[in-house]
């Protein structure tokens, strides 16, 4: 199906709050986003952990219009990560039905935004349906021009590190690759998705400030904030923020600037 001539804008916030203007030279292109918190705000309200899941589908959609109103072109979003498995089977049952009636009801909604839906994540152990679901999305929004958001379920970054190297591997006993021409280049080329650009800015909910195995290849030099909201009580608002704390940070990537005031600023006068 080929994409809308012109894309329907989100709706706004009920706030009547809009996004921030944030030079592009200081915005960041790849927003990666750990959606942390689903189960200790069901717990604070005496709800099943379920309840919390139910709860944080508002808080991606609304995100996900905050990004395109603030102009981020590409969103990842952790869905369910390959240690998830060691949940309760109740949990991950709920959470492989739950991510393919999200993705159903929400990709219509989406295409009509210009979204670019890609899958990331493993297909063992991942449910067929779920999987149909992820991949009617992606062809349904394919020619999408507007946010690509990343849907990573069943995903690990050392997983797909590992499976990256190992597909290396395999292609150098093939012959097809040779062992002293592999480089961080090339096996960017091997992960999941090669043409995905590295992450700028790494946002978690809930106060919990790690990066559990998300996006590790990608998030090299991404810039880290940690925000105490839970997820269910996470929204565009928030996103801002982040990208607000983004745009005040200086980016060397390893290199340094010497300050005007420094001795060696002033040498260089």
């Amino acid at each position: 199906m080929s994409a809308p001539t012109r894309y329907e804008p989100p709706f706004p916030h009920p706030s009547g709050a809009r996004a921030p203007v944030v030079p592009p030279a200081r915005l960041p292109r790849h927003v990666a986003v750990v959606m942390d918190g689903n189960g200790r705000w069901a717990n604070q309200r005496g709800l099943p952990r379920t309840a919390g899941h139910e709860a944080g589908e508002a808080a991606l959609l609304d995100v996900v219009a905050g990004a395109i109103e603030v102009g981020v072109t590409h969103l990842s979003a952790y869905a369910f990560s390959t240690e998830n498995w060691k949940r309760s089977p109740e949990e991950v049952r709920f959470l492989m039905g739950f991510n393919r009636q999200v993705i159903r009801r929400r990709r219509d909604q989406l295409h009509a935004w210009g979204v670019r839906m890609r899958w990331v994540g493993r297909r063992p152990r991942l449910w067929r349906s779920v999987i149909s679901e992820l991949e009617t999305a992606q062809r349904l929004t394919s020619e999408n021009t507007g946010l690509t958001l990343y849907f990573c379920v069943n995903y690990g970054g050392r997983a797909e590190i590992g499976d990256a190297a190992r597909r290396v591997a395999e292609d150098v006993a093939r012959g097809r690759l040779r062992a002293s021409s592999v480089d961080e280049r090339t096996l960017a080329r091997y992960l999941q998705e090669p043409d995905m650009p590295d992450v700028d800015l790494f946002v978690r909910s809930s106060g919990e400030q790690r990066t559990s195995n998300f996006l590790l290849w990608q998030s090299a030099y991404a810039e880290m904030v940690f925000q105490d909201r839970l997820w269910p009580d996470y929204d565009r608002r928030d996103l801002w923020a982040a990208v607000e704390s983004y745009a005040d940070r200086e980016r060397r990537y390893g290199g340094a600037v010497d300050s005007p005031g420094s001795a060696a600023g002033r040498a260089g006068r």
